[in-house]
């Protein structure tokens, strides 16, 4: 699931109008890497919750900007598999 997470997010941030043609599982979210201000950010978190029915409060979002693109998306697949362990929602 990594895989489709990994494009999922790759596409949101390309319809934001980010970059994402450098992107790799290191590439820090904020500072350095792909720049995501908190309003970004959120709007990313909203999208995933549409998918995949995982949420972030407003802490977490402050925090996820500080993680790597990969450590974003592990992020992502552990906390869909723990919410329903049956993919997206519907």
């Amino acid at each position: 699931m990594s895989d489709t997470i990994r494009e999922f997010v790759l596409t949101t941030l390309g319809e934001l109008n980010y970059d994402t043609s450098g992107v790799t599982d290191s590439t820090p979210l904020g500072d350095g890497g792909l720049e995501l201000e908190s309003l970004s950010l959120a709007e990313v978190a909203m999208h995933i919750e549409q998918q995949y029915g995982v949420q972030f409060d407003d802490d977490e979002l402050e925090g996820i900007g500080k993680l790597t693109f990969g450590e974003f998306s592990t992020l992502i697949g552990e906390r869909a598999q723990d919410s329903a362990g049956t993919g997206p929602a519907a």
